[in-house]
């Protein structure tokens, strides 16, 4: 179905959900035709002006937010670019999303982000920007200037920060700016061309070891910078039992440290990986089942706030040529809502408000956004959700240009039917 823009949309029954307000409640909804929720009229406009979406099992929140994508553009367009990345997040039910520097050239120019910035898509994109030059690691980049081109955060994603001197400058500098800065938190010096973590398919395949370590000492360092410098810091795609311990203990101090959870690490562990499977290769990769059950744990108890797919497109040649060979990373976005809900809401008690809060409204709030509401008065940008429909993945299906996901062919419980933003209703597609 093609996009509706500016006419009114009426939902008159589904379970609205939004963490700023509270509100867990059966109701209806209206939006104005201006793209404003607004009270349901005693009369109802013309049919020719309205929309009217009524179907069992509906669930309607704000629309929900994601921190760490990756979109390829400029670069590897041919495993994505802005518009169909932009496109499979508004099929998973996001308006916003930040995407990552990794690109090529590094997105550390003003110039690179106002590219990014000037592009119309499905969704709100709001940039981060390298820490450092070229994203090399050697030197500051101008964090003054990438701010006032529109940087919502900076990071080196896909990589650390290794150097103790020029994180500390990185940190310095953006505290003084306000802006959070993420952290690829992996040691490259004890991870040395580890690919997976010790199980049987490490085993049987002759592949070499990523240690826990090597993300533990890397997230204690950041929690050091973070202790010497007063900056916010996020710790990206969290994966070991022992960086939860770290960061709980680091906010018992009162540290302005948080960290994100991706639906993969949340649901699968290294002894699931089925094989020679370059679509199981991620970075950092999957945890033990006791990781697993520590980053559940982090989130239902507080200590970890909010989840993040980082979605990473590769081209299906690169990632069929088995783990040891294939890149690192698998995109996320299109099964964000059916993993994330099914393993924490309804598998590990997580309540649905603590569910939404996470995906809508720390991580607006991390990069300093207020985050939508679903209350009266206020623009409408939600995503209307279907959290008892059973689908079965068929990534030839998505909006990505890319296939690699370990979730190709399994029946997944739970998605996005539409998103609305700026007076449009966008069905996914």
């Amino acid at each position: 179905m093609a996009n509706i823009t500016q006419k009114a949309v009426y939902i008159p029954s589904a379970r609205l959900l939004d963490p700023t307000t509270q509100r867990d409640e059966m109701g209806s909804l209206f939006i104005t035709a201006e793209g404003v929720i607004a009270p349901v009229p005693e009369t109802l406009p013309a049919a020719d002006e309205l929309i009217i979406i009524d179907r069992p099992g509906l669930t309607i929140t704000p629309g929900l937010c994601d921190v760490h994508v990756h979109f390829r553009e400029p670069g590897l367009t041919e495993a994505e670019d802005i518009a169909s990345g932009s496109a499979a997040a508004a099929n998973g039910g996001f308006t916003r999303v930040v995407t990552m520097p990794n690109t090529s050239p590094a997105t550390d120019s003003p110039a690179l982000l106002q590219m990014i910035l000037s592009k119309q898509t499905d969704v709100t994109i709001y940039p981060s920007a390298c820490c450092t030059a070229s994203r090399a690691g050697e030197s500051c980049a101008d964090l003054d200037q990438l701010a006032a081109a529109g940087a919502s955060c900076f990071t080196d994603d896909g990589a650390m920060v290794a150097k103790p001197e020029v994180m500390r400058e990185v940190m310095t500098r953006a505290r003084t700016l306000g802006k959070v800065v993420m952290d690829h938190a992996v040691r490259p010096d004890i991870q040395k061309g580890g690919v997976i973590r010790d199980c049987p398919v490490a085993h049987q395949f002759d592949l070499p070891i990523f240690p826990a370590e090597a993300e533990i000492e890397a997230v204690r360092d950041d929690i050091n910078r973070c202790r010497e410098t007063g900056c916010a810091v996020h710790i990206q795609h969290l994966s070991c039992a022992g960086s939860v311990a770290l960061i709980r203990e680091a906010q018992k101090e009162g540290l302005p440290v948080t960290a994100e959870v991706t639906p993969h690490h949340l649901a699968l562990a290294a002894e699931d990986i089925p094989g020679d499977d370059g679509n199981w290769r991620m970075n950092p990769p999957l945890g033990t089942r006791e990781d697993v059950k520590a980053l559940r744990e982090g989130l239902l108890d507080g200590t970890l706030t909010l989840f993040a797919t980082d979605h990473a497109p590769h081209t299906r040649a690169s990632k069929s040529r088995g783990f040891g060979m294939a890149p690192f990373g698998i995109i996320g976005l299109e099964t964000a809502v059916g993993v994330s809900w099914d393993v924490m809401v309804r598998n590990n008690q997580m309540s649905p408000l603590m569910w939404a809060k996470y995906w809508i409204t720390n991580p607006n709030r991390l990069i300093g956004l207020t985050p939508p509401t679903l209350a009266i008065g206020q623009p409408a940008e939600l995503a209307i959700l279907a959290l008892d429909d059973e689908w079965t993945v068929d990534p030839d299906a998505f909006a990505s240009k890319s296939a690699d996901t370990p979730w190709a062919g399994a029946t997944l419980r739970g998605k996005a039917i539409a998103t609305y933003r700026n007076t449009t209703l966008r069905f996914a597609q």
